[in-house]
């Protein structure tokens, strides 16, 4: 099994991730928390069901992680943008064999949160950070406990030369579409307001 589990949108100082989010779908953002493995805190929006949209940046109260950050984060410039998506396994060590360079997994905890998510020795996924993460839960989900704010991801749209190759990772989700061309993410997303893009 593999699905869509959520949307990462990186960000210099987290204040300013959450302000471009909140503007761009005209819903308030929740409080996340810090993962101290990596030294980053995030934001989080609820998209419904188990899917949820993440805000994450390095935490300058962190301390070093002593080793790259996950999603590539220690070479991010520039605006917030959406930039990473993560999807979700039943057997994360066998997904893992069967894509070379997605990365190790590793076990994670925030509060009662548990997982394990295949981290790239560099903090680089495959395709120019193009690739999915993946995740393994391994107990409660956190989206179905944040507020429902009304949005939910419509259309996901993942662009590189080789991106027509994340086909064979068996996702059975119309609204993902991999668009062969310039390394670039963007969603839309149904809102309360109507529809709304994030680039």
């Amino acid at each position: 099994m593999i699905e869509f589990d959520h949307i990462a949108v990186l960000c210099t100082r987290l204040e300013d991730g959450v302000a471009y989010v909140e503007e761009a779908l005209g819903v308030p953002l929740a409080a996340g928390g810090k993962h101290e493995a990596f030294g980053t805190h995030n934001a989080l929006l609820a998209l419904g069901g188990e899917e949820y949209l993440e805000v994450i940046a390095v935490d300058p109260e962190g301390a070093d992680p002593g080793r790259p950050r996950w999603f590539d984060l220690d070479r991010f410039q520039g605006q917030p943008r959406i930039a990473r998506w993560v999807c979700r396994v039943d057997d994360l060590a066998a997904k893992v064999a069967e894509r070379p360079g997605v990365g190790v997994p590793m076990a994670l905890q925030r509060g009662e949160y548990r997982w394990a998510m295949a981290v790239p020795e560099t903090g680089i996924l495959p395709m120019n950070n193009m690739h999915p993460a993946l995740i393994e839960w391994q107990g409660p989900h956190p989206a179905p406990r944040l507020p429902d704010e009304g949005v939910r991801l419509a259309e996901l749209l993942v662009g590189h030369e080789e991106a027509r190759g994340l086909k064979e990772l068996g996702l059975d989700d119309p609204r993902l579409r991999f668009i062969r061309g310039p390394t670039r993410m963007a969603a839309r997303f149904d809102t309360p307001d109507g529809p709304k893009w994030l680039r």
